[in-house]
């Protein structure tokens, strides 16, 4: 098996419309398409990176909590690589999104911040 990448990622929201503005609105992803699924009352909105990557986020009744804190099995986190972390730490506060100090990670001597999601996922801010 040769693995070429990530394809998507998928991320249920508890308020859809919530959810769709923040990804789209204030992290600036670009809508592909948008389907409303009658037979599960659930939204499903595709979205995409500038490198072709996607975030499938969906909405579903009463989805249960995220377990986040502390740290429980499973995916981690969203890292999202930006060319300017000042620029994008600065475009998340003017968006009222806040965000944990900036950091270097010890190993690649590379920044990054983390900040969460409407539902409280925690997303990562990288600049290579």
């Amino acid at each position: 098996m040769k693995i070429e990448g990530v394809h998507h990622v998928a991320i249920i929201a508890s308020d859809y419309a919530r959810s769709k503005r923040f990804y789209t609105e204030v992290l600036g992803l670009r809508i592909l398409a948008e389907h409303y699924r009658a037979e599960r009352d659930s939204w499903k909105l595709d979205l995409a990176l500038p490198d072709g990557t996607q975030v499938e986020l969906f909405s579903f009744p009463s989805p249960p909590p995220r377990v986040s804190r502390p740290e429980a099995c499973g995916l981690r986190h969203l890292a999202l690589r930006v060319a300017d972390l000042d620029a994008a730490v600065a475009h998340l506060r003017a968006s009222g999104v806040a965000s944990e100090p900036i950091r270097v990670d010890e190993y690649t001597g590379r920044r990054f911040t983390f900040f969460a999601d409407p539902d409280d996922l925690p997303l990562e801010l990288y600049e290579p």
